[in-house]
């Protein structure tokens, strides 16, 4: 489930942010149907959204720990919104894991059902639709 997609870097639209040439945060918005995962997912849909009827995704936010609560993760969230209006797209949605959902709801983001995704032995994680209009 966290891997690259590497269509994020080819669309350009992916954000990394560094301190002293180290990176503390990284996240993008597509305008590709895939909502989560990388390019080890054959099943993932490459196709272009269309930005009148369907909603950009927020996609593959990461944060490094000690940079936590400092405003990165906000930032490269209002560039990926900016950019996804300047695009077009009327709405937004992603899939957010547990520890995320306090930061989009803050952001105006409205969370769905949660659901379970085994990400292999066994193993499930929590994740929570959300989406957003853009005004």
């Amino acid at each position: 489930m966290f891997g690259v997609d590497t269509n994020l870097i080819i669309d350009g639209t992916y954000f990394v942010a560094d301190s002293a040439g180290r990176l503390i945060g990284c996240g993008g918005w597509s305008k590709r149907k895939t909502l989560f995962g990388g390019d080890q997912y054959a099943t993932r849909d490459a196709t272009y959204l269309d930005p009148e009827t369907e909603p950009a995704k927020i996609r593959a936010f990461f944060i490094h720990p000690e940079h936590a609560r400092k405003g990165i993760a906000r930032a490269i969230l209002a560039a990926c919104e900016a950019e996804a209006k300047a695009a077009g797209f009327k709405s937004l949605e992603l899939m957010s894991t547990l520890p995320g959902i306090k930061l989009y709801r803050a952001c105006g983001y409205e969370a769905e059902e949660r659901v379970e995704l085994e990400v292999g032995g066994g193993v499930t994680i929590g994740l929570v639709p959300m989406r957003k209009n853009l005004r």
